[in-house]
């Protein structure tokens, strides 16, 4: 998987247990503080700004280890109000409302994660974009939706970013939604530089609208007009892009914005059909 991320560190799994794997960008000072099977602590800085700790979890699924975890995660920090950031699979449901079918609400590891939350003064992040982040993938009766992944912070790292809030983004080829953290609040659509898709080379169109957008700009003689060939070149095959995908990429908006809506529901067994034939053709786009 080409992420264009710079640096990467992992933890091993235990057997086919566990394993944690963290990648950033150049623009990202992190220093690795610590780790274990089930969380790798951090101090991050991003773009030269104020260093925080981000610790980003893996919560052990079996309720003898939940406990002991919560004990040692508390333990790391041992300043009164540090600038802290946890993120990632709590692995447990907080309250009744954060569950939907399945086994009765776990009340005892609900009770070890609301001491956690007491003994480091931690609270969840404001959070956007739905309420369950993990399904068990049925579409009939046995359906069921959890929220178990989310993002917690302290008092102090809310100063350092006072608009920070947390997206759940749409599942796809997971049994999790993904959890993307603003510090900024806000995401800023950017126009992407040019690429060249390797799918166009499968178009005959392609080579067409490349040679005769190349040949209606001149010779060539004057002073800067490889620049001025290459720029309208670039114009005409986003053009073109638009044009011969632009369907295709709209269908996909639709189909997300059409699992959003229907991702934290109460289904019936039609409409849970409904959501996970929308999934399957979310990825065939």
């Amino acid at each position: 998987m080409k992420m264009k991320l710079d640096n990467a560190f992992y933890v091993e799994p235990e057997g086919i247990a566990g394993g944690l794997a963290l990648w950033w960008s150049s623009n990202v000072k992190l220093a690795i503080l610590g780790e274990d099977r089930n969380f790798i602590d951090t101090s991050i800085s991003i773009h030269g700004e104020e260093d925080w700790f981000g610790t980003f979890i893996y919560v052990p699924p079996y309720a003898e280890d939940k406990q002991k975890f919560w004990e040692r995660l508390a333990s790391i920090r041992k300043e009164a109000n540090p600038k802290w950031c946890i993120l990632g699979d709590f692995n447990i449901v907080a309250s009744p409302s954060d569950k939907c079918g399945g086994l009765p609400f776990d009340y005892n590891s609900a009770r070890w994660y609301y001491e956690f939350l007491d003994r480091t003064l931690l609270a969840e992040i404001q959070c956007k974009g739905g309420v369950y982040t993990w399904s068990n993938q049925r579409s009939d009766e046995a359906t069921i939706l959890e929220k178990l992944d989310r993002a917690l912070s302290s008092l102090d790292w809310n100063y350092l970013f006072p608009s920070a809030i947390a997206i759940i983004d749409v599942e796809i080829a997971s049994d999790h939604s993904p959890i993307i953290l603003l510090t900024s609040g806000v995401m800023k659509k950017i126009r992407p530089d040019f690429k060249f898709e390797s799918k166009w080379l499968v178009e005959e169109e392609c080579s067409k609208v490349v040679k005769e957008e190349w040949k209606s700009n001149g010779n060539g003689t004057c002073k800067g007009s490889f620049r001025i060939k290459l720029r309208r070149t670039t114009v005409k095959l986003r053009n073109w892009n638009r044009e011969k995908f632009g369907k295709n990429r709209d269908s996909a908006n639709d189909v997300m914005n059409k699992i959003k809506q229907l991702q934290d529901e109460q289904l019936n067994a039609e409409e849970k059909q409904v959501l996970h034939d929308l999934k399957s053709r979310l990825l065939k786009i």
